[in-house]
């Protein structure tokens, strides 16, 4: 639920620019993006390093400019509006706190700029302390928290200003595992308590999965897809989205034709999947794109790719068994392990897949 203040983001056709030195020729960082955020939105910009998702929240903020396009918050173009007039408010990977000042004053250095009193400083700091599980904390130094406090603290000063727009730069990067689990819950609960649009970069496909409502998954500065997290795992575009956003195993086949489903042909065994690439047609040789979770281990020869078990690694509720094939190491999640099947390592093996679970893609793996 978007608040009163929360304001849509479009970017219509932009461009950026970049010289390089070495070379002296103009690189487009960024190559005609068109993408709109509704109010209360939180979508995340993922992608690969040098696809070009830090310089679109870079153009959002006002650290870079546009070489053409058109950058709107809500009904204003702020494509040549500065930083501290654009409504925005940032949280860094390097937390980026005064280190002579303590967690309170950190918080409402904000509310200080813009003149707020001091009375109601003390207040809305202390409720948003409170909001970011640090009310006990106010007057404790930056160097005495931990790097999760220290984030929860830069997120609580940029909050606290009640931005029409929250600009997130890959945030939890320097956090350990089970802290930026815990982080990603908290951001995700304080953006939809507050209502806030926010921006989220990252290369972690598991933050982006977990935190948004949309993602934009961007190659060489373009946007390949956008949709939600469950459009962009179950439903790619093509191989390079569906090995982006989680782990996949692609079966080489051909499409024998296209009705209601897209019926291929692997190895002599035909499989009709639901989903299918809109540039297949009859004939064209393809890969049915198969997730961890919709494969399944039978005897050699039953599958449609043999191989041999070379690690079961127990994860409580499920077990991933990785099968080397001729096709490459393949990820197989067993749910339930106490009730299946768990081959031994050594074993010789046939892989299988549930259609339904598929998706056929144009097979453009070796351009890669």
């Amino acid at each position: 639920m978007a608040n009163s203040k929360s304001k849509s983001v479009t970017f219509e056709n932009i461009t950026k620019i970049f010289r390089d030195p070495q070379s002296g020729q103009d690189v487009a960082a960024v190559g005609g993006v068109s993408f709109k955020i509704e109010p209360g939105e939180l979508i995340t910009l993922l992608g690969p390093s040098g696809c070009g998702k830090t310089t679109v929240l870079r153009m959002l903020s006002g650290f870079e400019q546009p070489t053409s396009g058109k950058i709107m918050i809500g009904d204003n173009d702020v494509t040549n509006t500065p930083p501290n007039k654009r409504d925005t408010a940032m949280v860094f990977q390097s937390y980026g706190l005064f280190p002579h000042m303590n967690v309170s004053e950190n918080v409402g250095y904000g509310l200080k700029l813009r003149k707020v009193p001091a009375n109601e400083i003390g207040e809305k700091v202390q409720s948003f302390l409170e909001m970011v599980g640090l009310g006990t904390m106010a007057k404790r130094p930056p160097s005495r928290l931990s790097g999760g406090q220290q984030q929860r603290v830069a997120l609580a000063r940029s909050l606290i200003v009640e931005p029409s727009v929250l600009l997130l730069d890959e945030p939890l990067s320097n956090l350990d595992a089970l802290l930026r689990e815990q982080m990603r819950v908290e951001i995700r609960r304080l953006q939809k308590s507050l209502g806030i649009t926010a921006m989220y970069v990252t290369h972690d496909r598991v933050e982006a999965m977990s935190l948004s409502d949309r993602i934009i998954v961007m190659k060489l500065g373009k946007i390949i897809q956008m949709g939600t997290p469950s459009e962009i795992y179950r439903d790619p575009v093509d191989t390079f989205v569906a090995g982006f956003v989680g782990k996949v195993a692609f079966f080489p086949c051909e499409v024998r034709g296209i009705d209601s489903a897209c019926n291929v042909e692997i190895k002599g065994k035909t499989f009709s999947a639901p989903r299918w690439s809109d540039k297949l047609k009859s004939g064209d040789k393809a890969v049915v794109m198969a997730r961890p979770e919709s494969l399944s281990i039978g005897e050699p020869g039953t599958g449609v790719e043999d191989g041999v078990v070379t690690a079961n690694i127990y994860l409580g509720n499920s077990v991933e068994t990785w099968v080397k094939t001729d096709l490459g190491n393949v990820l197989v999640q067993i749910d339930n392990p106490d009730v299946k099947k768990i081959w031994d390592e050594g074993e010789k093996v046939s892989l299988s897949f549930d259609p339904a679970l598929t998706k056929v893609l144009v097979d453009d793996l070796e351009k890669e």
